[in-house]
């Protein structure tokens, strides 16, 4: 009631009563455009589409003035390439994995997911609660003038495509494995040897035989790309890659360049579409699984000899890559440790739940 009352007297005495001070503010902002170079080809809609969520939500908060282009891998540059495109200022921001340049330094592998290391919901509390996304932009900035904004994670992604089983260590011997970055070096241990070749290229290269496994996601992209047609043992689980993280990593010149209200649109956009990637996965990965196994796929786990071997081979590397690599030990150790206090939370009341949810769910079906 006292509210209808102040703006009827507002509106008695021809007073303005703005709706909104956002817009006027944005109205005095410049227009601003920006092209995002995406590692990855529009046919995977999910994790492609997370630029395009980006993109649409940042011009939405603008009224249009602050404009992202997203252009898929391959438009502007390679895909192994949109980190130097960024770093360079060819493009003003990448959508990529940040593993991929495990080559230039391994420290930017904690920009993704590591080896035995955080699941999606722990990653993501330790980037923006814990102090990784401050450490590990330290780090960015300093090495290549980039900035890293959380945008995106698939969630634990499968173990991969085979052509026969892996029932033992042994098996691993002289497999050719698409499998990159820090992955593929600890899997050389087990005398596999790794192939890093691009996300649209990996299909023709197992169809082929150049190699005899490949990992990529999960089933609704791995659907999509085909392999349950080249392949029949699909292993779980992704134990090289815990929580892939996807991030939009920025030109931190051109990120400063931005009037403060677009830096917060860009962020906030960016945060939605890391919920927006992880829960389309979710939410479609079973369906796709279902189709390939209805198809004639055989879903396979890892032997426990198998997992643990590939632990012991990677603690060994970063044992040898932290004593070698400062920027490497630092972010190893921080990120470790959090990992085992949010592992110890987990064990409190996340698995119980699951657990005893698993087994309701069992006796329902």
């Amino acid at each position: 009631m006292e509210r209808r009352t102040f703006l009827r007297k507002a509106s008695a005495a021809g007073a303005a009563v703005p709706v909104v001070a956002a817009p006027a503010i944005l109205h005095a902002q410049p227009v601003v455009r920006w092209r995002v170079a995406s590692s990855f080809p529009k046919t995977l809609d999910t994790i492609y589409g997370a630029a395009e969520v980006v993109s649409r939500r940042v011009a939405a908060m603008t009224d249009g003035k602050f404009q992202i282009s997203v252009h898929a891998a391959g438009e502007l540059v390679p895909a192994p390439q949109v980190l130097d495109a960024v770093q360079q200022g060819t493009v003003e921001a990448g959508h990529t994995a940040l593993s991929a340049y495990f080559g230039k330094d391994p420290t930017w592998a904690f920009g993704m997911g590591m080896p035995y290391g955080m699941n999606s919901r722990q990653y993501t509390a330790w980037w923006l609660h814990l102090g990784g996304e401050k450490l590990f932009n330290e780090y960015a900035n300093r090495a290549a003038g980039v900035t890293a904004i959380l945008c995106g994670n698939t969630g634990a992604p499968m173990g991969g495509w085979f052509r026969r089983e892996i029932q033992s260590v042994d098996d691993l011997n002289g497999l050719k494995f698409r499998i990159g970055g820090l992955a593929g070096v600890v899997m050389t241990r087990l005398g596999v040897t790794p192939q890093m070749i691009a996300g649209g290229e990996i299909y023709t290269a197992l169809e082929r035989g150049t190699v005899d496994a490949v990992e990529w996601i999960g089933p609704h992209d791995d659907e999509k790309l085909g392999f349950h047609r080249v392949a029949k043992f699909y292993y779980t689980p992704g134990m090289m890659k815990g929580s892939p993280a996807i991030q939009m990593v920025a030109n931190a010149k051109a990120l400063a360049a931005l009037p403060p209200e677009y830096r917060e649109c860009l962020t906030t956009a960016c945060h939605e579409a890391n919920t927006y990637m992880l829960s389309k996965y979710d939410a479609s990965n079973m369906t796709a699984l279902k189709r390939m196994l209805a198809g004639g796929v055989q879903l396979r786990q890892f032997p426990k000899a198998v997992l643990d071997a590939c632990h012991k081979a990677t603690q060994e590397v970063y044992a040898e890559l932290s004593a070698r690599n400062a920027d490497f030990k630092k972010l190893h150790d921080h990120h470790f440790a959090a990992q085992t206090e949010l592992i110890a939370w987990s064990r409190v009341v996340e698995n119980p739940y699951d657990d005893y949810m698993a087994g309701t769910t069992a006796r329902r079906s």
